[in-house]
């Protein structure tokens, strides 16, 4: 029911629920501009106050405007890895809500610590005590009691820009708050580069002098739960995903496969029981199950009841902006020796 909800949810979003989205978000506006108020009070308090500064560290946080899915985790890892390629002493901080995100650090980056703590100034002083001199803060743009010497913004060329509030639309803050960026991400995983070259023009209007770049979150690829590289499924396929934007997920399978794919959600960072997995192979039955790396890490023990199950990878493609955003990760960061 709740994967339910969240696949309605981003379709009422955009503007494709029909009739019934209209209606609710004509019921649920009050509720938006009051989320509006409530978020527009708490950025005019921290005006007032830079944060706390952890000394001996930089921070560079890798934020968004809006909830989930928007390539936080994938762009935090790229930051570490870019930093530390360089000789640069680096760790991830984050506030630890979804355990498969701090496990795909890990695997993505096993040389580069990962801290968690609901206390984010906390997990940084621990960052900053094993010798990090760089603490990279995943989901950090909201998180305003750390003070951090570079904002990178992501913004999803799937979402509506500019767009409405909680709970009437993705948003956590709105437009405006760009200002607050000193580099805006523009990512896509399933719009067009048209589209995420709109979203650009339209973010300029709210931060004309930050740099902006385009990210595609591409498929890299297919495992298997073991992790090793296998061929792609053949036949007909089931989309498994707990993730935010499982709709996505969907259609970048599809697209890969030149077929339509089905769809099996769960909630966003699901820990899978065995009912669940009964579940899933009654739902594939002679169909192949395709699954994120995220959902992978969840699974990978019961690979024995998934026979055949793939697992598809993405990678980061630099589209526009990069040498501007290394430039500027460099100058946060005091340079490279």
């Amino acid at each position: 029911m709740k994967a339910a909800l969240s696949v309605f949810a981003r379709r009422w979003w955009a503007g494709e629920a029909g009739m019934p989205g209209y209606l609710l978000s004509g019921l649920l506006a009050p509720a938006s501009w009051a989320y509006e108020l409530l978020v527009s009070m708490r950025n005019g308090a921290y005006e007032r106050d830079v944060g706390e500064r952890v000394h001996g560290l930089r921070v560079i946080s890798v934020g968004n405007l809006a909830v989930g899915g928007t390539g936080k985790t994938p762009l935090s890892a790229w930051v570490a890895r870019f930093l530390s390629d360089r000789g640069v002493s680096t760790a991830i901080v984050s506030r630890g809500y979804g355990r498969d995100e701090l496990v795909l650090h890990r695997q993505w980056n096993p040389e580069v610590p990962v801290e968690a703590d609901s206390d984010r100034i906390l997990a940084a002083v621990r960052a900053r005590d094993a010798g990090a001199a760089v603490a990279v803060l995943d989901d950090g743009f909201q998180h305003r009691r750390l003070a951090r010497d570079l904002d990178l913004v992501i913004l999803a060329a799937e979402d509506r820009f500019p767009g409405r509030l909680l709970p009437t639309g993705p948003y956590r803050e709105p437009a405006a708050s760009l200002a607050r960026a000193d580099v805006i991400l523009v990512t896509r995983r399933t719009a067009s580069r048209e589209r995420a070259l709109a979203i650009v023009h339209r973010a300029r209007g709210f931060a004309p002098t930050r740099p902006v770049g385009v990210v595609r979150l591409a498929p890299d690829g297919w495992r298997d739960l073991r992790g090793e590289r296998v061929a792609s499924p053949s036949g007909d396929a089931i989309a498994v995903a707990s993730v935010a934007r499982p709709d996505d997920f969907r259609e970048n399978v599809a697209v890969l496969l030149g077929r339509e794919v089905a769809l099996l959600a769960f909630p966003d960072h699901h820990e899978y029981s065995d009912g669940d997995v009964r579940r899933i192979v009654t739902a594939a039955g002679a169909r192949a199950v395709v699954m994120t790396e995220k959902d992978a890490l969840k699974l990978a023990p019961r690979a024995r009841d998934l026979p055949g199950a793939r697992v598809l990878t993405q990678r980061i493609v630099w589209e526009s902006g990069r040498d501007e955003v290394e430039i500027r990760i460099s100058e946060a960061v005091g340079g490279f020796s």
